[in-house]
């Protein structure tokens, strides 16, 4: 388990940078389902008291992510296919008004980013980095909630999404995953070049309908 302590700002609030980290974990696969939250032991590895620990872990699981049994411990919640299903349906929901409402607004510097990440994400996935290529697919749905002025869409989208991240990080190293995902990428910038609302938010949907279940599939032998 990743734990360097020399990665911590001691100047900045230790609980949200702990949060993240261990969130981090679970949501890669470094935690896995079952496994045992060791408050002290983690507190320990980063030189810290477990206060901050303890704090952060209380808000994964309120999350869903991890789950607290009172006097038997702390672990790694299971991969619920209702959590799953959650998820997708708040995201299907906020992400694609989020296009439709960014066509109208799509301008030149706009279009610019998306290619750029589209390159990026590209890359990423023929050199197999496939962690890097999660987080750049994470920046393309980002920048489309800033583009149509509420980016508050994305801060839901991304509490709510820990549960299906956790299955594209089971699923996108198989053969053909990424190439497809970029490719629906395009679909949707496609559309939102043409200031096309509706098929912006035809094409999320259909990508975000996609993702759902390739992460169904490939998580079926974890889902609780």
């Amino acid at each position: 388990m990743d734990l360097d302590p020399s990665t911590l700002n001691r100047a900045l609030p230790l609980r949200d940078q702990i949060y993240h980290k261990i969130r981090n974990l679970i949501v890669v696969g470094q935690l896995k389902p079952g496994e045992v939250i060791n408050e002290v032991a983690i507190a320990e590895a980063l030189g810290v008291s477990r206060t901050p620990v303890r704090e952060a872990v209380k808000r994964i699981s309120d999350e869903g992510l991890v789950k607290i049994l009172a006097q038997t411990g702390t672990y790694v919640a299971p991969i619920s296919r209702a959590d799953l299903e959650e998820a997708y349906v708040i995201r299907r929901a906020l992400e694609t008004e989020s296009a439709r409402r960014a066509a109208a607004k799509f301008t030149a510097a706009a279009s610019e980013l998306l290619e750029d990440n589209m390159a990026a994400h590209r890359l990423a996935i023929s050199r197999g980095r496939y962690a890097t290529a999660i987080q750049l697919d994470d920046v393309f749905h980002r920048t489309i909630a800033e583009i149509c002025g509420l980016p508050m869409i994305w801060r839901a989208v991304d509490i709510s999404k820990a549960q299906m991240d956790r299955g594209r990080y089971l699923a996108i190293p198989r053969p053909g995953y990424g190439e497809q995902t970029i490719e629906q990428h395009e679909a949707i910038f496609d559309a939102l070049k043409r200031h096309d609302a509706e098929g912006a938010a035809r094409a999320m949907e259909h990508h975000l309908e996609t993702s759902f279940r390739n992460t169904l599939e490939v998580a079926a032998d974890l889902l609780d």
